[in-house]
């Protein structure tokens, strides 16, 4: 619940920034001197590019969690067998000991979404973001009966 409020919080921000860079950007191109056009134009590229990336963002994270629900409701959610530090984080070994396993659980079933949902969250608990996400858009790509990009 945290993470959606953060999220919430964080779209909502950027929201409003964008609106206030997009009406400075209006006003320049007002102003109606070539230089001031050149800008304003340049400056509304900006929340253009950001809206578009809040948008995609937004739809993988609901498409994820439509995916977690869906495996929740079957029971095949990872269960968190991870050993953490004093501090509460995930101890190194321990998520590499789990992505071994999931990883050689995807090369056994690599068409199904399941097994590149859970390599995903092994991902993300190794602190691989980047391979997380291209996890996890496989197993949405998967799971909606998309081509799959290698």
């Amino acid at each position: 619940m945290t993470a959606k409020l953060t999220y919430a919080v964080t779209a909502a921000v950027l929201v409003v920034y964008f609106v206030l860079v997009g009406t400075r950007g209006v006003m320049l191109i007002q102003h109606g001197t070539l230089l001031t056009v050149t800008f304003g134009a340049a400056v509304l590229v900006l929340p253009g590019i950001g809206v578009w990336f809040l948008w995609k963002n937004t739809q993988f994270v609901q498409r994820a969690n439509r995916l977690a629900a869906e495996l929740d409701a079957e029971g095949g959610l990872p269960v968190d067998q991870l050993k953490r530090t004093p501090a509460g984080r995930i101890d190194r070994d321990s998520a590499d000991e789990v992505f071994a396993r999931r990883k050689a659980e995807t090369e056994d079933a690599p068409d199904d979404w399941r097994s590149w949902f859970r390599l995903a969250v092994a991902y993300h608990d190794a602190r691989d973001t980047p391979r997380a996400r291209k996890a996890m858009q496989h197993a949405i790509a998967l799971h909606d009966g998309r081509p799959v990009r290698a």
